[in-house]
């Protein structure tokens, strides 16, 4: 028990975050994903409040296959003024079969009074038999003491009575809960501490991001001597979300030195916490640390210089050790030395054609002048690029027209579109037609299917975003617009855009370069 504990609970806080719903299959991959990364226990979730719960457990004793994490079932306290032998909540607790078992309790003594209606003996009295019965029946216990922080400010004798008792009726870890998220890390270091010197109980911490210090905070508590840690991945949870684990123990391991996961494993990490993003359906955060698509991406002229010298010097870390690698992005700040990096990072050397960066770099400032971005949208730079290297744009296809036409039956009704595509591909001339619920829409139905014989790899193509700006807004329904289209297939995703006065014909721009990029990702050679 001396080695730092790891503990998720993604598939119980987590799935507690708004718009976020999972089903039993989504929590048992999403498991298996956490076992993978290598934290040491997985939170499945409240057995008997809710049948998803129950199901979960049921579910996981043969379809789970945890080679790193021990599985816990979540639950509260018995009930006031009853038995914990006899309460149905504490024997759902049992009959989830796990080794571990959590329970929630009371810590904060106006909780105790005013939330759960008894008195503050009851509660104690509460946690002793629940925590002393769950040992009797052979289940490791571990206690999260609600409102832990809170309740110490308000009375910390009480607080301090709630750890004595659970420690002595048998809890192995009793974790200070910031429930709230309100706390700062000077205060938890102060509390961890002050709680850490009136008991021998191995303490742990459970922190909401509420201030913005969640990670902060659960830093704070183990260098003052917790040695378990609790939190979600990509920091899921309520209102602003738990600690995120990803961050937690990349912290731990690479700046703190305290080996917590497998390397290996937290090579892994990008990929990871990517895989989960795609079950939860959330769209992972750029920003997030270490392995948002941001985390080394580099924009500034000044920047770039020092990277060719020395990667290190505007990194604070090794992209590669949690999976991630920097990027470097082209945009009106971009100099030579962006260019050159950037082509390096897609296989092109520019470092011995000063003339061809150059003329690169000017090409790229014009476009920007006109309202282009490649720093979002790398897949479109790299077409430009591919063509200013070989002096020919790259073409799949030869566009003789495109049109879209919208109709309405009436003022109410949905107005719907339908796009026509004239083009010539693998020595055919083809006319087809699209429907839609959009012009967008329709032209991309139309263009997959003008070019579906010759080209039957787009079906593995989904248009998975489509983002609109108008970029001078003061010219009104004249103004020019931005589109930027992202497709994905098995392989990842890209992103490309169009720039145009028209709306449509931007989104037609994007598309065609999304179509255009995904085919030369795949390696596939024009037909003509």
């Amino acid at each position: 028990m001396s080695e730092l504990h790891v503990y998720d609970t993604t598939l119980r806080d987590g799935a507690q975050q708004e718009g976020l719903n999972l089903s039993v299959a989504d929590k048992l991959a999403i498991a298996a994903y956490l076992d993978e990364l290598g934290v040491g226990f997985i939170e499945g979730g409240w057995p008997g409040a809710n049948p998803k719960d129950t199901e979960f457990f049921e579910r996981a004793r043969t379809e789970l296959q945890l080679q790193n994490a021990t599985l816990a079932a979540f639950g509260s306290t018995r009930r006031a003024n009853a038995v914990a032998a006899d309460d149905p909540q504490v024997r759902a607790l049992l009959d989830a079969q796990t080794d571990v078992v959590t329970l929630v309790a009371k810590s904060h003594s106006r909780h105790v009074t005013q939330a759960l209606r008894t008195t503050p003996e009851e509660n104690l009295a509460m946690i002793e038999d629940t925590v002393s019965f769950l040992v009797r029946e052979g289940r490791s216990v571990f206690l999260d003491a609600e409102h832990f922080f809170d309740g110490y400010r308000t009375d910390p004798a009480y607080a301090m009575e709630v750890v004595h008792t659970a420690a002595a009726a048998g809890a192995e870890v009793i974790a200070l809960c910031d429930t709230n998220g309100g706390m700062l890390p000077p205060q938890v270091t102060d509390v961890v501490g002050a709680v850490l010197d009136g008991t021998q109980a191995r303490l742990g911490i459970h922190c909401h991001n509420d201030t913005g210090c969640a990670v902060a905070n659960s830093l704070a508590a183990i260098r003052a001597g917790a040695s378990h840690v609790q939190g979600t991945i990509n920091g899921y949870g309520e209102r602003t979300g738990n600690a995120d684990l990803v961050t937690v123990v990349s912290n731990l391991q690479l700046k703190l030195g305290q080996q917590v996961v497998a390397p290996e494993r937290l090579n892994r990490a990008l990929h990871l916490s990517h895989a989960i993003s795609e079950v939860t359906n959330i769209v992972p955060y750029g920003r997030q640390p270490y392995v948002g698509a941001s985390a080394f991406a580099h924009k500034a002229g000044l920047h770039a210089s020092a990277l060719k010298v020395d990667p290190d010097l505007y990194q604070h870390t090794d992209p590669a050790l949690v999976g991630n690698s920097m990027r470097t992005l082209v945009s009106d700040m971009a100099g030579r030395a962006s260019i050159e990096l950037k082509a390096k990072e897609l296989g092109y050397d520019l470092t011995h054609d000063p003339d061809l960066a150059a003329r690169t770099v000017k090409r790229v400032k014009d476009l920007e002048q006109q309202g282009w971005t490649f720093d979002a949208a790398d897949a479109t730079f790299e077409l430009l690029l591919r063509e200013e290297v070989t002096g020919e744009s790259l073409e799949y296809f030869d566009t003789e027209t495109w049109r879209v036409i919208m109709d309405s039956a009436s003022d109410k009704g949905p107005a719907l579109s339908e796009a026509t595509v004239k083009l010539s591909a693998a020595g055919r001339r083809v006319v087809a037609t699209g429907e839609g619920n959009g012009p967008v829409n329709a032209l991309d139905h139309a263009l997959r299917e003008a070019l579906a014989g010759a080209y039957p790899e787009l079906a593995a193509f989904e248009l998975i975003d489509f983002r609109v700006r108008i970029l001078d807004a003061a010219r009104g329904t004249d103004a020019t617009t931005r589109v930027l289209i992202e497709t994905s297939d098995e392989n990842g995703s890209w992103q490309t855009i169009g720039v145009a006065p028209n709306i449509v014909h931007a989104s037609w721009l994007a598309l065609v370069d999304s179509f255009t990029y995904g085919l030369l990702k795949r390696g596939v050679e024009p037909r003509t």
